[in-house]
């Protein structure tokens, strides 16, 4: 009986295998109609495909939603990605170097100690509001870069490193206009470079640290005659508190709704924002 069905079930595995193996499975065939077939429609072998497809081709369309990235004009799209990674890595440090946001940031800072103000505005609020007025003063050399470089870059007229060194053109122009002469030759002589007959003469690596010295020292020229007044207020405040005996009330509990209530009635951000941005003119 043993000897019986395993007879049978090695019958089975070997027609199974037979059939699995066989290609006529996929296979299409038709036959020739006879009988009644022969006035209903025929399908012809020859406009089927010879096997079933095992896999989905439906995933191979472009989904409208997928993101591309393609080469900058005639380059390869892993350059690509490795120029634009490194450009976010280096954008922080390009906004602090080449434009105004340090000396307005540094003014913003002057004035939240002057005030006598501890957190108010925040950090974010001076960071948000210096980074603004960046990119208003900023944007007529964008405008510019962007017609010069970024334009015939995508065209494919130029490669991404003629891109680069037609952009430096007018932000030189813009630091050349802020930089101080004293600041650049300490540079030229830190870097022992011949001296420039002229300010194109100058490498980039003299006039970025030369104009954020610049702006860093103009930052605290303009926080320093801002710190004048409320600072007067304070001494004026404490002369008072201290000959009326207000030895146990810090002074600066007084002084400080003062210094706020001169600022308000001056309308302080107007003046001073009108001031930093007539000083870029």
């Amino acid at each position: 009986m043993k000897l019986a069905v395993l007879g049978e079930m090695k019958a089975a595995l070997l027609a199974l295998v037979l059939v699995v193996s066989s290609p006529s499975l996929f296979a299409v065939a038709t036959a020739p109609p006879t009988g009644d077939s022969a006035a209903g429609p025929t399908v012809s072998s020859s406009s089927l495909p010879d096997t079933i497809p095992l896999t989905d081709t439906s995933s191979s369309a472009v989904s409208p939603n997928e993101i591309r990235i393609t080469g900058l004009g005639t380059g390869s799209v892993p350059w690509t990605i490795v120029v634009l990674l490194t450009f976010l890595t280096l954008l922080p440090s390009l906004l602090l170097c080449i434009t105004p946001f340090a000396r307005l940031l540094v003014v913003f800072h002057f004035l939240r100690q002057a005030l006598g103000l501890q957190t108010t505005p925040t950090n974010q609020t001076l960071i948000g509001l210096a980074l603004i007025l960046t990119f208003f003063l900023m944007q007529p050399v964008g405008a510019t870069i962007y017609d010069t470089a970024i334009l015939p870059m995508q065209s494919g007229r130029i490669t991404a490193m003629q891109a680069v060194e037609r952009s430096t053109g007018p932000v030189r122009q813009f630091m050349l206009h802020y930089v101080r002469e004293k600041d650049v030759a300490l540079f030229v002589e830190l870097a022992k470079e011949p001296r420039p007959r002229s300010s194109s003469d100058l490498s980039m690596r003299v006039l970025v640290p030369a104009y954020i010295v610049s702006e860093l020292s103009t930052g605290f020229q303009i926080g320093t005659v801002l710190f004048l007044p409320f600072m007067v207020i304070d001494m004026v405040v404490a002369s008072i508190s201290t000959s009326v005996g207000m030895l146990q009330l810090p002074p600066v509990v007084i002084s400080t709704p003062l210094k706020l209530l001169l600022f308000v009635m001056v309308d302080g951000w107007n003046l001073l924002i009108g001031s930093l941005m007539k000083s870029f003119t």
